[in-house]
């Protein structure tokens, strides 16, 4: 699929995966059982989360911990495939 057919997918998705104070880290197992179930997940970087870092570094770390594809950042919000 496309990166913009899993866009178009995504839109409507609620966001399942909060990142807050605790990091990254906090949620590496959670996003991952997730995709496993699901062919998209969205998360969204609440601002203690995100401290001086941009919401993408944040999702590109995510992505990377996780092994999954990062398909777009939108605001404070991101979708994994």
């Amino acid at each position: 699929m496309s990166d913009q057919q899993l866009r178009k997918e995504a839109h409507d998705l609620d966001v399942t995966v909060w990142v807050g104070k605790s990091g990254i880290e906090a949620v590496v197992d959670e996003l991952a059982d997730q995709l496993d179930d699901r062919k998209l997940v969205k998360a969204k970087f609440l601002r203690a989360a995100r401290g001086g870092s941009s919401t993408d570094e944040l999702a590109d770390e995510l992505a990377e911990a996780v092994g999954a594809d990062l398909v777009e950042t939108r605001g404070n919000t991101a979708v994994f495939h």
